[in-house]
């Protein structure tokens, strides 16, 4: 009280240095990932990968595993994702090039020794294969931390300034495995028709188109039953024929007068490449660039560092395409606004609680003012423990607050009744502060 423009000078100082300290230094941070001891394991092959090559690519992981210490049991899914065990999983499509282990551990430190051992054996040895090593995830499920988007109408452009955004991310040494969703091209093979001699043999296209699905998938012809069981039966192409490109210029067509001419007397096979997946959001084409982010940086660390970067691609852009951030980043956006969006409310709420409690707008606003002094001690032990600043730390804020200005009404309080007591100003202060 006595040295009170000195103490006035010095909260503001403080409250200063935590506002520039939190802004700059405290790591930002969506939800923290799960204590929960499992461990998931994402494998992805080439686009259009056989379940077969998956499948091996499994068992050479599985005997890895078998091998290691600290494991209580781990199960495989080939060709999809595991099913959901845990609210918040991040489940994936099912694809044949695709497949995830979880592996339970026996603790956290032996979930933490283990996914340094397989963040290095994938780094280090050589996989055909794409590998992201996860802890199960609290809060909405994100995938890969750090994300961008490009969007646009042309495939190819967008894709090239899609590569454009990536060869930025490879960088930056903080992130591993950037890569596009689109993933590789996918072979293709088209036939050409010559409908002019198709006519004079008398098919059609759709007769084309019958005998490569018969050929090639099977078509069933007939059904009957076994006991309870109905089998279809269905008629196809040998093994060769549906397994080697090359025979099926060969594949015998059936033509009008009961004959059959080869399949390359009316259509040409043409070899290519095409998009295995097009993805897109609200109906427009869009390419998401990923990359898995292993070391102790939060997301939003890594996406302020590639801002600049990000900002020149996005200027240079054409006219109709975009560049957005996506992933922890964009979801821990979301979820600050939703908050921010009630606080309007909330302050009113606040304000007026406060008034019918104190009856004075001095007294309220002395109240109000000690709420943000709260950041001083929240900024000080996030530095002090290294902890980042997350969506449930930003919760655990509002309700300090919240506790802070609770302790002031019944300050304010106190004094008022020591005044109205017959107290002098300087002591009815001290008093009600020892009391209080």
């Amino acid at each position: 009280v006595r040295r009170r423009w000195t103490v006035i000078g010095l909260t503001v100082l403080l409250f200063g240095l935590s506002l520039v300290a939190f802004v700059r230094v405290v790591p930002q941070q969506f939800f923290p990932d799960s204590t929960r001891p499992e461990l998931l394991v994402d494998l992805r092959l080439t686009e259009g990968a056989s379940h077969q090559a998956t499948e091996a690519a499994v068992k050479r992981l599985e005997a890895y595993l078998d091998g290691q210490d600290g494991i209580d049991n781990y199960v495989a899914w080939v060709g999809a994702g595991s099913p959901r065990f845990y609210l918040p999983l991040d489940q994936q499509l099912a694809q044949t090039n695709f497949a995830q282990f979880v592996i339970l551990t026996k603790g956290s430190a032996e979930r933490e020794a283990l996914r340094s051992k397989l963040i290095a054996l994938f780094e280090n040895e050589p996989w055909p294969l794409r590998a992201m090593i996860n802890r199960l995830e609290n809060g909405p499920p994100v995938g890969f931390p750090v994300q961008y988007r490009v969007s646009g109408q042309d495939i190819d452009e967008m894709r090239r300034h899609a590569h454009r955004v990536a060869d930025e991310m490879r960088l930056n040494p903080q992130l591993s495995n950037v890569h596009l969703d689109w993933e590789e091209p996918s072979k293709s093979v088209r036939l050409r028709i010559d409908q002019d001699k198709a006519r004079l043999l008398g098919v059609s296209s759709q007769d084309i188109a019958q005998l490569l699905a018969t050929s090639l998938q099977g078509t069933t012809v007939t059904q009957f039953r076994e006991g309870s069981e109905t089998i279809s039966v269905v008629l196809r192409g040998s093994e060769s024929e549906r397994v080697h490109l090359g025979l099926l210029p060969d594949l015998s067509l059936p033509v009008a007068g009961g004959r059959s001419v080869p399949l390359a007397q009316v259509a040409t096979a043409e070899y290519g490449f095409e998009e295995g997946v097009i993805w897109r959001r609200n109906r427009v084409p869009t390419v998401t660039i990923r990359a898995s982010l292993y070391g102790t940086v939060q997301p939003a660390v890594v996406v302020g560092q590639l801002a600049r970067s990000m900002d020149l691609i996005r200027d240079s852009l054409p006219l109709g395409y975009r560049l957005e951030v996506g992933g922890s980043v964009e979801e821990s956006g979301k979820g600050g606004s939703s908050v921010v969006t009630g606080v309007p409310l909330f302050v009113l709420v606040v304000l007026t609680v406060l008034m019918l409690q104190l009856q004075s707008f001095s007294r309220t606003f002395i109240v109000v003012l000690t709420a943000p002094l709260g950041m001083i001690g929240v900024t000080a032990f996030l530095l002090a423990f290294n902890k980042p600043f997350g969506f449930v730390a930003m919760l655990g804020t509002i309700a300090l607050s919240g506790m802070i200005m609770r302790n002031s009404v019944i300050l304010v309080d106190q004094i008022q009744q020591d005044l109205k007591a017959g107290r002098a100003p300087w002591e009815a202060i001290v008093e009600s502060t020892v009391r209080r």
